[in-house]
Parts: structure tokens; sequence; C-alpha cells
């Protein structure tokens, strides 16, 4: 089987096309191979009304050493890798204790799934509930303005990314293919099966419910254990003699203690309690940069027509996404700062994803149809522990309190909770008035969706000053970048808090265990080792098969 990449096509391209490219691309005729599949299909879309297919095939060849020996200097004829998933372990016939599992995100959901294929046969504990009985609760503040601390956008089964754009691609460096491992999981659980060739899959939150559900029932088939609405108040830790700790097992909200000598922390970023636990415990945290802001809100077809032209509205092509980024250069105290879009949600819309009471959060929501009014996404600026200390002045050997990130983040959520009339309403502001510096008073063309709904003003001290500059600095910048990014009646809500975890966990490179807490193994967004629904599972992937390793050989 021999790998083509770089085949590039019109939009239009006839279906027979594609084996007309694969002759050419050999040098041979249509008897010198039998079939192909599409393992990518991306686009070029730089040259608006003249977008290009770029296909990366694998074809099954009827002589492929004699295809290899005339292509050896063409990196665009190789050998398929092999992408199938390889075990690392069986569980013994005996085991003392099971592993267990905290939180049942991405993260959480794959270290699980993996364990109970290899047959540890995981107990996994979620604070939250299972995912309809969630979705409830979620549209309970959306609808109804009643947040349940337990069980919202934050907590609950399948974690942050249920409610999302359900994006399943990422930059991260995966040599064993992990990530074909769950995207291929994914489609056994009633994912399309486009996800597994498009170049940038995604899934919505509708169709995510129903393959957390089915991938709960083939880890209880497989002799694992689910239970919600167990939250982890506390771990049992040993010191041996030498002075080493270990793990012995988590304390339950309910008192309940349970035995364990490997425990994943699959957290996910906003668990604040879980890490204020961790610090009292001694295990080795630090407080790790993140980004805040805004989510900024377009029509859709705004940036269609920017992204694509005449070729806006094709089916192929779908709702135009953007990534955007700029690095400041003004004269103001966001100087050197980084701003950039995070999470943007073509036809979506703007989500309250609080956690904590009396607290504003904005997140980014698409179905898999993502054909909404508006197109949203975060705009954010960078920043570092030193920015936390003026909310948490608390240092420890010099450094930043592991814990700073967390004060920050509440500071602005409350601050917003505030702005936005202290009813769960998210403050915001048209484009045009947060450019000019004057508050808001009416909307124009563009309605949020941000429910339970919003509060038009002034966002100027809903972020630091340095953030609300550098803010201002990249909007006409993006608008270079994007015709209308700047429109006058683009709506900013905020805010933006929880880009990615505000600590990290750290861990051992090699084991993967706690740096000075053995049997421990942090994971995922949480612990500041992933960023989204694909890197988190391919994390929790890896810690699964860490964890199996150390079980199978003690």
């Amino acid at each position: 089987m021999l790998r083509l990449t770089d085949i590039k096509l019109p939009l239009d391209h006839a279906d027979e096309a594609l084996t007309a490219a694969i002759c050419t691309k050999l040098g041979v005729p249509r008897d010198a191979w039998r079939d192909y599949t599409v393992f990518r299909r991306g686009y070029d879309a730089r040259k608006r009304g003249a977008i290009v297919l770029i296909y990366t095939l694998d074809v099954d060849v009827v002589d492929e050493a004699a295809l290899l020996a005339r292509h050896a200097n063409d990196s665009h004829v190789q050998p398929t890798p092999d992408t199938t998933y390889h075990f690392v372990a069986k569980a013994p016939a005996k085991i003392a204790h099971r592993p267990v599992v905290i939180g049942f995100g991405p993260c959480g959901l794959f270290a699980g799934l993996i364990l109970a294929q290899m047959g540890f046969r995981p107990i996994i504990l979620d604070r939250g509930k299972e995912v309809r009985e969630r979705t409830k609760d979620t549209w309970d503040l959306w609808r109804k303005r009643n947040l349940h601390p337990e069980s919202n956008v934050q907590f609950g089964e399948g974690g942050a990314g249920t409610f999302s754009d359900g994006k399943l691609h990422s930059q991260i460096r995966d040599p064993l293919h992990h990530g074909r491992k769950v995207l291929t999981e994914f489609v056994k659980a009633s994912a399309p099966e486009e996800i597994l060739y498009v170049s940038k899959p995604h899934i919505g939150t509708f169709r995510l419910v129903t393959m957390v559900e089915n991938m709960r029932a083939t880890i209880e088939s497989l002799g694992g254990e689910i239970r919600f609405s167990q939250r982890v108040d506390d771990l049992l830790i040993d010191t041996d003699t030498a002075g080493e700790r270990h793990v012995r097992g988590v304390t339950l909200a309910s008192g309940e203690q349970l035995r364990a000598d490997h425990v994943v922390l699959a957290l996910g970023h906003s668990a604040r309690d879980t890490f204020e636990m961790l610090h009292a415990r001694g295990v080795y945290l630090e407080a790790k940069p993140f980004s805040i802001g805004f989510r900024i809100e377009h029509p859709q077809s705004v940036i269609d027509r920017a992204r694509f032209g005449p070729q806006a509205g094709h089916p192929i092509l779908g709702a135009a996404d953007y990534k955007l980024v700029h690095h400041c250069k003004g004269s103001h105290a966001g100087n050197g700062r980084s701003v950039y879009s995070f999470c943007m949600c073509p036809g979506g819309t703007v989500v309250a994803a609080t956690s904590e009471p009396g607290r504003v959060v904005t997140n980014g929501m698409s179905q898999y149809s993502r054909n909404e009014r508006n197109a949203n996404a975060a705009v954010v600026v960078g920043i570092e522990p030193s920015d936390f200390v003026p909310f948490d002045g608390r240092l420890e050997n010099g450094q930043p309190s592991p814990l700073a990130g967390i004060a920050l983040q509440r500071a602005l959520e409350s601050h917003a909770y505030v702005l936005g009339g202290e009813s769960y309403s998210a403050p915001a502001q048209l484009v045009g008035d947060f450019l000019a510096g004057r508050p808001s008073r009416e909307f124009g063309d563009v309605q949020p969706s941000y429910q339970p709904g919003v509060t038009l003003g002034s966002l100027d001290s809903a972020l630091p000053d340095y953030a609300i500059a550098a803010i201002r600095e990249a909007l006409p910048a993006f608008e270079r970048q994007i015709r209308g990014y700047a429109m006058s009646d683009a709506i900013l809500t905020g805010v933006e808090t929880r880009t990615s975890s505000p600590v990290r966990i750290k861990r051992d490179n090699d084991s993967l265990q706690s740096l000075n807490t053995r049997g421990l193994y942090p994971a995922g967004e949480g612990a500041g080792y992933a960023g989204g629904i694909l890197s988190a599972a391919v994390d929790g992937i890896k810690v699964a098969e860490a964890l199996a390793l150390s079980m199978a050989e003690s």
C-alpha cells in the first residue's frame, strides 16, 4: 500500500479525476493498481474563487517495491504507515486494587476505555451527572438562570468538550497514531465516518451526547465501572521509609474511601477545588500561562465571503472558520503580547460556561450542521504567572503561588457577573463602540446568541488594562486579514477565562507519574498536558498505557 500526498484537484472535480490523478502521480496505467481510499481531504482557500482540494490517498498497488524504487526521491510517494492501534499490556489474572480514573471528559473517557480494553476494569469517578441529566441542568442555566455547581458545561459525563464545536483536530506530535485510535473509536460510537478523512473533523454537541453514552456502555461491558455524582475530596497518601510518597486511594465527598495504588487525574481545567486539595496535600503543582479575553460574533455569511469568496456556500467547504494571531507593537501595556483567535465555532452560539455561583464565563458551541446565523470565536491575550500576582500575592519559593491563576480567573468572572447585572447575563459591547472607547446602548445588525442574555455597556473594566489595549490593537489588524472582522455591529461578550488550565500538575516524562507522588498520573487539559478534545483523548491513552505497564510489571 502506498500513500500519495499533496494531490490537488479543483473543488468541483469529477469522481474519475482521482483515478486519473493517481495514474499521473505514479506514472502507471490503471491496471497497475487495484483500489484506493481517501486518508485525508483538505482544501487550500488562499486564492478566493480558485479553491482547490488537497488529498492524501492510500493506494493498493500491484508492485509496491518497483513503484517505491521509481519514486525514491519523491517525498509524496511513500509506504502507507501502520496506524493500527496496538495494546501495550494485558491485565494480570489477579489485580489487588483496580485503577481509579478521576474525571470522565475526553481524557478520562479514553484512559478508562483503553484500561478496560486491556482488562484492568477501571473505576471511573465523575463529580457531575450522566450526559443527558447534565444536559438538562446546563439548559436550566441557559434558559432559567439556575446554576447547578456540580452539573454544568464544565462538570459531567463527556467533560467541557460535550458543549463545544466538537473539533477533532490538533497540532500535537503523534508518532504512534493515537489520534487515529481516538477517531476510530468515535466512529464505532456513532460519529460520522467522514471524521476519519476530512482535514478538520468536528462532531457537534448533539452527536457527542450519543457517542459518549455508547462509549460508556462499551467500558461497562468490559468490566469497567462509572460512578456519577462522586466528587473526590481527598487523596490517601503514604510515605515510605525512603521518604517517597505513594497514592493509596481517594476519599469521596460522601466520606467513602476507595483503595487504589494507581489513580489518573483527568480533572479538566475547571476543577478548582480539586487543585486546591492537591496543593494542600503536597502534590507538585505550578502556575501555568493561559489566555483571557472575550467572545466575538459576526454573521457567518461575512466570514464565508471573506474566506471563500464566490465559492462560499459550497457543500464541501461548509461554514468557514479562521485562525488569527497578532503580535502587539503599540506603545501601551499590551506591547509584546500576542492576541489570537481561539476555539472558533462556525455557525454556532456563545454559551454560559460558569461552574461557580456568582460568576460569568463564556465559551463557544456548534452543532454538527453549523447552521446557526453567527460565527463566534474567543479573542484572547496570552498572560504569564507574573500577571497573576496582583490577584494573589503569595509567593512560594520566590514564584507566584500555583493557585494564583485561579484567583485571577475568579476575580474577572465575578466582575463580569456584576457588569452583566448579577443575573448570569453577560456584559457585552459592539466592536465599533469598543474601538471608539464608548459604551454600547443598542444592538445593530448582529444579535448576540449568548443565553440567558447580555447587558450592553463598556467592557473596559472587564479585563486588565493591558489586555484591553492589546485587543483594541488586534481587531483592526484582524480586519486586514478578514474583511468585516472589525465591523461596527459585531458583538464582544465577556469574559473568556478558561482557555486552558491555570495550573500544571507536573509529571515525570518517562513514567508519566506525578513528580513527587508515585501512582498518581496527571493527565489531559486539567493537568496542563492537552488542549481540546483530541489532544486530551490522546493524552488519556498515553497515561493509560503507562499505568497499565506499571501494573503489569508489579
